[in-house]
């Protein structure tokens, strides 16, 4: 875990960063973004102390660093830059395997971790250790530079812009890998970038800056359906969480009051219901709220004259979809099964319906606004 607590840092008389505290926990990825001059790398080089705060304390699972030794500390920290800062006179295999050779690693139990660190980021270990920085592409040269921050398997990992040089293709490659990385061995990294969208698509917490303070800090999911009014909603974009639709979940849009009633209803009466309502569709619910089955008006019709309950031609195989589902699975499902609606529940109580026409009214409510 790493911890601010009311860090404050001041450049020639300026405060860069103004009481800052916010905590990250083992295992996140946390985005640091902001406009430029806000403070994101400023925080960044203070974890490994290449800054150093005017006052307040940092700390690493629950140890101030201040009183740490600097090397020791920041050989048990990988850390990545925009630049890759691989040394260009060395080979690939040198410039992995710098760390752990400064730790007294053998020599081949370095080579090995490095062809495991290469073919880790997707390239062939014997065929790149030899090679030199300038004989690969940015994109190589950051899956190395990349490789190099896990070379001592670091709990933490800082990254500074690590992607934004590279062309829009590699860069969502590498987004990726990161991501599938980030799966897999679950450290705690903190990247900084300007891009909303590289820090949605990665962070587990994103933290806004602007003129040295913090004005949110959340994970991207309530950033986007909740964010701070003024800045943060303008540097997000208001309807920017329409181009993240697997973070818009079912409860976001679904009707919350559907028209139901009970199994022992009339056909009749379910008929009168539904006129009364505008709807071509009902619900069936016990006392409890638990969804029994559903009802259209194409079947009522046809046994309207018969005296049944609706218990007796209710449909009871029913597609549904929870709460917190998210619209892309919502629309899969809807689509698979060729329906117009789904009912949504929570934990087996009905909470919500969403229907085709919602869906077109609330979509296009964004693209009006």
């Amino acid at each position: 875990m790493i911890e601010f607590k009311n860090i404050r840092k001041s450049f020639g008389g300026k405060d860069i960063l103004k009481n800052v505290n916010f905590t990250i926990e083992k295992g996140e990825l946390v985005i640091l973004i902001g406009p430029s001059g806000c403070g994101k790398t400023t925080s960044l080089k203070m974890i490994n102390k290449l800054i150093t705060p005017t006052s307040g304390i940092i700390s690493i699972n629950g140890e101030d660093i201040s009183k740490k030794d600097t090397i020791e500390l920041r050989r048990n920290i990988g850390y990545v830059i925009q630049q890759t800062g691989l040394f260009p006179h060395m080979t690939v295999g040198e410039n992995i395997g710098l760390v752990p050779k400064l730790k007294g690693w053998e020599q081949n139990k370095i080579k090995n971790r490095t062809i495991e660190l290469l073919e880790m980021v997707g390239m062939n270990g014997e065929e790149y250790i030899d090679r030199y920085p300038g004989e690969l592409s940015g994109g190589q040269q950051q899956r190395i530079g990349v490789s190099r921050a896990f070379a001592t398997n670091p709990d933490i990992i800082l990254m500074d812009e690590p992607f934004s040089a590279l062309d829009p293709i590699t860069r969502n490659q590498l987004q990726d890998e990161l991501f599938s990385l980030q799966e897999e061995f679950k450290k705690t990294i903190v990247f900084v970038t300007h891009d909303m969208d590289e820090a949605i698509k990665l962070g587990d917490k994103i933290c806004i800056m602007k003129d040295g303070n913090i004005l949110q800090y959340d994970n991207p999911e309530t950033l986007l359906k909740n964010p701070s009014e003024g800045f943060v909603e303008d540097f997000i974009g208001k309807n920017r969480i329409w181009n993240k639709p697997e973070l818009i979940k079912a409860k976001d849009i679904m009707i919350e009051d559907p028209v139901t009633t009970m199994a022992g209803r009339t056909v009749v009466q379910a008929v009168g219901i539904m006129r009364e309502k505008k709807v071509d569709s009902l619900l069936i619910i016990d006392k409890q709220n638990n969804l029994l089955g559903i009802v259209t008006l194409k079947v009522l019709r046809k046994e309207e004259s018969q005296g049944l309950k609706l218990g007796d031609i209710m449909e009871k195989n029913i597609i549904y979809a929870e709460k917190d589902e998210s619209i892309v699975d919502v629309l899969t499902k809807m689509d698979k099964a060729s329906i117009g609606y789904i009912p949504i529940l929570d934990k087996g109580k009905l909470c919500g319906l969403i229907t085709k026409s919602r869906l077109i009214t609330v979509l296009s409510s964004q693209y009006i606004d």
